[in-house]
């Protein structure tokens, strides 16, 4: 069974504080999520752990962009999987920044650690590749809302690189021992979660004693995510990390770094 402690990647005391693309509710970084300037800033304050997502172009470039389309966050419209990268590169995120390679990420930011979702199957084998090339294997952790990618690139890459369990069907981990069980003991030795989930029309609490508890047992982490509409004050942090999850992924990087301040956990921008 996969255990946390057995990766390179976790090797870090206290909790996981990982930039969700880059910050994107950091003031300086509001309206330019994703770009080099946001990395830059995360890093800057501390961060030693980054999340992005990926998308290859027409043509097999690997950019580390969330949206399947470059309309909402630029100048340029289209969907990225139609387009030549010499059309992607010329698109400006809030009409200033470019979309930037994940080589540029890995190339900067060589200390730094990598979450990465893959979020289109055209962007599976690029992302090996570039894992590959860049001797990054411990350095990265690799997620997708797709089981099959998880599993491809795992199989791709062998027994050294860390994935996170899927997170299909999450909104039932609360309720149903079935699927509890069988998320927990994924190969995978973290469980990257949301804080709520909403069925229904209701949201529904994910994180519980019960679950860190067992993921703890079974030598696996949980981090936690926040949807758009769910609290990501300090306050929920702190409630959170008083349960005991190993990391939290935030657009609000300032708070979370002064909730670990607060804790006894600074983050240290790298001398």
């Amino acid at each position: 069974m996969a255990r946390a402690a057995d990766f390179a990647y976790f090797d870090h005391v206290g909790p996981i504080a990982m930039a969700h693309r880059g910050g994107a509710a950091y003031g300086p970084n509001v309206g330019l999520e994703n770009t080099m300037g946001a990395f830059r800033r995360a890093v800057e304050l501390g961060y030693r752990y980054l999340e992005t997502d990926v998308h290859a172009t027409a043509d097999g470039e690997l950019v580390a962009f969330h949206d399947t389309r470059l309309d909402r966050v630029t100048d340029v419209e289209g969907a990225i999987v139609d387009l030549p990268y010499a059309a992607v590169r010329e698109a400006r995120i809030n009409g200033t920044d470019p979309v930037p390679l994940l080589t540029e990420l890995l190339e900067e930011f060589p200390t730094t650690r990598l979450n990465i979702d893959i979020k289109a199957d055209s962007a599976l084998e690029p992302t090996v590749e570039t894992i590959r090339r860049h001797h990054a294997i411990d350095r990265v952790c690799i997620g997708s809302f797709s089981e099959r990618r998880v599993r491809a690139a795992r199989k791709a890459l062998g027994p050294r690189l860390a994935t996170a369990a899927g997170q299909v069907g999450t909104g039932a981990l609360r309720f149903a021992p079935g699927p509890l069980s069988r998320a927990l003991h994924t190969p995978a030795p973290v469980l990257q979660i949301p804080a709520v989930h909403r069925l229904r029309g209701r949201e529904i609490t994910l994180v519980t004693p019960q679950l860190v508890s067992v993921a703890h047992r079974l030598g696996k982490q949980v981090h936690v995510w926040f949807h758009e509409w769910s609290d990501e004050s300090a306050r929920e942090m702190h409630r959170l990390l008083d349960l005991g999850v190993d990391g939290i992924v935030t657009d609000h990087i300032a708070t979370l770094r002064e909730v670990l301040a607060e804790r006894g956990h600074p983050l240290r921008p790298p001398t």
